[in-house]
């Protein structure tokens, strides 16, 4: 299964530790932002490369694992929501860590789990059941 990583640009070292825990248990992750380099955007050609390089991602990925944050903290930033929308409306597995940041969240079709650790627990135990 390839995997599209979204959460917080600023969190993108603490998404590389999640993309090799993955590729530990076999799946592969999409996301190309999580090597850093977008948060200098400059340009809005830049911006627009960014934003289609994680079009991309995502349309490759066969699901989202959405990176929430507590709502009571206000974010400023939200491409993260964008991604969640456009995996949703194309129908990829959706899978919710931490918080339920907006209505979209209680979809009766997203997996919601408390922690990553939770995450990685059953994903682990699909690899079992599928090999």
């Amino acid at each position: 299964m390839k995997i599209y990583l979204a959460a917080r640009y600023e969190l993108h070292p603490r998404m590389r530790h999640c993309r090799s825990e993955l590729a530990n248990l076999g799946y592969f992750v999409t996301s190309r932002w999580t090597e850093g380099g977008h948060s200098a955007i400059g340009a809005p050609w830049d911006a627009a490369k960014f934003a289609q390089d994680d079009w991309d991602d995502l349309r490759a990925a066969d699901c989202i694992i959405f990176f929430a944050e507590d709502p009571r903290v206000g974010i400023p930033r939200g491409g993260r929501h964008v991604e969640f929308g456009m995996a949703a409306a194309w129908g990829k597995r959706l899978i919710v860590v931490g918080y339920r940041e907006n209505v979209f969240h209680y979809l009766p079709q997203v997996e919601f789990y408390d922690t990553w650790w939770d995450v990685l627990q059953e994903l682990r135990a699909e690899k079992v059941v599928t090999t």
